[in-house]
């Protein structure tokens, strides 16, 4: 078994109103910030999963992206891996003189 590190990206559907996005949008000015424009405003869960292959793993990930981390009607994600370690853990011992 391995564990997988995965990220879920979430941010509103294009012409769905972002309140925040305008907000961080409208304020930019205020800093001299003008080269900044279509400011979208969302959320991201990092996780950690264990199984047997990424591609399980990422099956899980997509399911609670689907049914519990997003919106699917005004929301869209995007699942990004972070890592992949083994769960192997070496039982060997050194022993000294």
């Amino acid at each position: 078994m391995s564990e997988f590190r995965f990220a879920v990206n979430v941010l509103p559907k294009p012409g769905i109103l972002d309140p925040q996005g305008r907000a961080v949008e409208l304020s930019l000015p205020h800093l001299k910030v003008t080269t900044v424009s279509r400011v979208r405003v969302g959320r991201r869960v990092e996780l950690t999963v264990t199984a047997d292959a990424e591609s399980a793993a990422r099956a899980v990930v997509d399911g609670l992206a689907k049914e519990l981390l997003s919106n699917p009607l005004i929301e869209t994600y995007a699942i990004e891996l972070l890592e992949a370690t083994s769960s192997a853990v070496s039982t060997a011992k050194v022993t000294g003189s």
